[in-house]
C-alpha cells in the first residue's frame, strides 16, 4: 500500500483499481516494397498462388545495408513520443518483442532507448515469436497495475527478411519487416487491458523454428551452406494449431467478459494468413468489417503484426471500443486479450 500512496497519494487508490490503458501508437515500415510479381522472379511462385493461400499482395523490406530491427523500432518509438508529447526521460519501462534482435546481446531494447534519449527507464527484449507483442501487452499491464510505473512503452519489431530463405517458395512469400509501439499509462476508469488468456505448450518445436544459430547448433560453415539459419515451417500443422488455439482463446475471453458479436467492436488478429483470420472471425460469428486486416500490404511481420494493424486503423478507433487481440507463434505460444480502447482516433499526425 505504501507504494500505491507514493504514486497515487492524492487519490488513495488500490492496485486493484488500476488499469493499463493505451494512450498512443507509433509505427514504421520500410520504403521498399516487394510485391508478388517481383517475388515470382526470385522463386517459383505467382501472385495467384500467394493470394489464394496466404493473402499477401506485397510486403515491406528493410534492404539498406547495416540496418536491423532496432532501426525500425526506434523510428516507431520516436513517432510515438512525438504523437503523445511524451518526454523520453519520463518513460519508466520499455519492453521490445522481437525474434530478430540486432545482436545476441546487448538487447535491442537498450539500443532503442539510447537512440531516443530514454535514460530513466529499464528495458529488455521479450521473445515469444509472433505472440511477442500480445505477451508484452499483458506484461506491461502487470507493471502498471503494481502502481510503480506510470509510462510503459511496448514495441513489436521484426526484420523477418533477415531470417527468410528467398529460395524457399513455402515461406518467403509470407513475411515482411516492420515495427510499431504502444504507450500504456495507468487509469482508474474502465478502459485499457481488462482480461487475457496466455498459453505456451512447447509442442511446436518440430513444426516451426530456426534450426541453427543458437547454443544447440552454433553457426558453422555447415549451417550456413545448408541454409539452417532461416525459418523452417510445416505449414499445414501450424495452420491447424493456429486456428484452433486462437479461436478457443478468443471465445473464452469473450465469454468470460460477456462479450457478444454485437458488443465486440474489433478483433485484432495476428496477420499470418488470411484463411486463419477468416476462420477466427467465423468462430466468433463476426462480420469482416469488424476484423482489422492489413496482411495484404505487409505480410506477416511477426511481433510487429498486432501493433502495426492498430497503427493502420487508429483513426477509426473510438473511445470505449471493445477489442480482442489474438496471436499465435512458435513454441507454440498463443493467447487472446480483451482491451477497451481509451481515446478517439489519432491524437496527431506525425510524419516520420
Amino acid at each position: 500500500m505504501c507504494l500505491i500512496r507514493e504514486v497515487y497519494s492524492e487519490k488513495n487508490i488500490l492496485m486493484s483499481d488500476i488499469n493499463a490503458v493505451v494512450t498512443g501508437v507509433g509505427g514504421f515500415v520500410p520504403d521498399y516494397i516487394l510485391n508478388n510479381d517481383d517475388l515470382s522472379k526470385m522463386v517459383d511462385t505467382s501472385d495467384e498462388w500467394i493470394m489464394t493461400r496466404i493473402g499477401v499482395k506485397e510486403r515491406r523490406i528493410l534492404n539498406e545495408e547495416g540496418l536491423g530491427t532496432s532501426y525500425m523500432a526506434r523510428k516507431a518509438v520516436k513517432q510515438l513520443l512525438k504523437k503523445t508529447g511524451t518526454n523520453p526521460e519520463d518513460v519508466d519501462l520499455l519492453v521490445l518483442a522481437t525474434s530478430t534482435p540486432d545482436y545476441a546481446f546487448p538487447s535491442t531494447a537498450s539500443i532503442v532507448c539510447k537512440k531516443n534519449g530514454i535514460t530513466n527507464a529499464f528495458a529488455y527484449d521479450l521473445q515469444a515469436a509472433c505472440s511477442g507483442f500480445l505477451y508484452a501487452m499483458e506484461t506491461a499491464a502487470s507493471f502498471i497495475r503494481s502502481g510503480r510505473y506510470k509510462k510503459v512503452i511496448i514495441v513489436g519489431a521484426d526484420k523477418m527478411s533477415a531470417v527468410v530463405d528467398y529460395t524457399d517458395r513455402a515461406t518467403c512469400p509470407i513475411f515482411g519487416d516492420g515495427a510499431a509501439a504502444f504507450l500504456l499509462e495507468p487509469t482508474t476508469d474502465d478502459f485499457g487491458i481488462l482480461d487475457s488468456k496466455m498459453r505456451t505448450d512447447g509442442k511446436g518445436l518440430p513444426f516451426l523454428h530456426i534450426k541453427a544459430g543458437g547454443s544447440v547448433c552454433p553457426p558453422s560453415p555447415f549451417t550456413v551452406e545448408n541454409h539452417l539459419h532461416y525459418v523452417y515451417q510445416e505449414g499445414r500443422t501450424v495452420f491447424r494449431y493456429a486456428v484452433s488455439n486462437m479461436s478457443d482463446a478468443c471465445a473464452e475471453v469473450a465469454e468470460r467478459n460477456h462479450l457478444t458479436k454485437e458488443t465486440i467492436d474489433w478483433v485484432v488478429p495476428h496477420q499470418a494468413n488470411l484463411r486463419i483470420i477468416s476462420a477466427i472471425a467465423n468462430r466468433l460469428e463476426l462480420p469482416e468489417e469488424k476484423v482489422l486486416v492489413n496482411i495484404n500490404h505487409y505480410g506477416n511481420t511477426s511481433a510487429a503484426s498486432l501493433p502495426l494493424c492498430v497503427w493502420d486503423y487508429e483513426k477509426r478507433l473510438k473511445k470505449g471500443d471493445n477489442m480482442i487481440f489474438t496471436a499465435f507463434g512458435a513454441g507454440f505460444t498463443w493467447g487472446a486479450l480483451y482491451l477497451k480502447w481509451g481515446y478517439n482516433g489519432s491524437p496527431t499526425q506525425v510524419e516520420e
